[in-house]
């Protein structure tokens, strides 16, 4: 199962990240194409088992599922397929090969929550903290 070491990753890049600017995540937004060769429901509990201990525990993994677009050469428009078992253009019928999106795995945003030094030595029910979404840059 390697949505498990997918996690793991995301994870650790979480917080990293959160570190680095001295926040508590609540919540991973991830992009996850239809051609990533991952399954939603595997990682969504690799994402827990994988959280667990660490300070991202609690927080949620929000998938974002991208469909398969690809680019028509006859009717030289993009395209969404309706199934990933025949690259062919919905309104023509042409094949094609040339995809446009759909193999995303990609974590685009973090919520957090700001907190102060004296905050984080609280306990969590006595911390005070402000949500916000923040876009990881690319």
């Amino acid at each position: 199962m390697h949505e498990l070491s997918i996690a793991m990753g995301i994870v650790d890049a979480a917080l990293e990240e959160a570190q680095q600017r001295g926040v508590h995540v609540t919540a991973v937004h991830l992009r996850l194409g239809a051609l990533s060769g991952v399954v939603k429901d595997a990682l969504l509990f690799s994402y827990e088992v994988a959280c667990q201990d660490t300070p991202l525990q609690g927080s949620q993994l929000i998938v974002e599922e991208v469909p398969v677009v690809v680019f028509c050469p006859q009717c030289e428009e993009p395209r969404t397929l309706a199934s990933v078992q025949s690259f062919t253009c919905p309104e023509c019928g042409a094949p094609t090969g040339n995809i446009l999106q759909g193999k995303e795995l990609e974590v685009f945003a973090l919520e957090v929550e700001e907190r102060s030094d004296a905050q984080v030595k609280a306990p969590p029910d006595a911390a005070q903290s402000a949500s916000r979404q923040e876009e990881v840059p690319r």
